[in-house]
């Protein structure tokens, strides 16, 4: 397997992790997800404004958010010849967004980075969290996997439904 991860950062914006770690951590999660086949994954770091652009055109909800992943391919998409690789998608994070997050669980900010990124290559491979089920095997794996990437993390469990009825931070 091998993964490339085209990252880009939006112009006065900056990320808490570098170029490297962004990359480690996507093949981090496909290697630990057991995909075996040559992805492709676009990282791209964004302001508020444009995440709530995003948001409002992809998901009809007009305002800014953490983290938005927009799936293109799955690995097992059986259309895919046997080694033709995988436009897996997009991830789109916020970081002056994930900033205030982090501040008021109060973790750091590469933590909760970090955890995102790792909830936005999970949406790609098909995970979600729309159903009770779903969301607690969705955190489940995203508490394992930051826990390997990151031992020092202090985010402990991982709930996807913390921020419902928050408000836009």
């Amino acid at each position: 397997m091998s993964c490339a991860v085209d990252v880009d950062c939006m112009e006065n914006v900056s990320s808490p992790l570098s170029e490297e770690e962004i990359c480690e951590a996507c093949a981090f999660v496909l290697e630990q997800e057991g995909v075996e086949r040559t992805c492709f994954v676009s990282v791209s770091i964004v302001s508020e404004e444009r995440i709530r652009e995003v948001n409002a055109e992809w998901r009809e909800q007009d305002r800014a958010t953490d983290v938005i992943s927009l799936e293109c391919e799955r690995p097992d998409d059986e259309m895919l010849g046997p080694d033709e690789p995988c436009e897996l998608g997009d991830i789109l994070l916020a970081p002056t967004y994930i900033e205030r997050q982090a501040e008021r669980f109060g973790i750091p900010v590469e933590d909760e980075f970090t955890l995102l990124l790792v909830h936005g290559m999970l949406h790609l491979l098909g995970y979600d969290h729309l159903e009770e089920d779903e969301a607690e095997e969705m955190e489940q794996r995203e508490d394992e996997l930051v826990a390997l990437l990151r031992p020092r993390a202090t985010l402990g469990h991982t709930r996807l439904t913390r921020h419902e009825g928050e408000g836009v931070l």
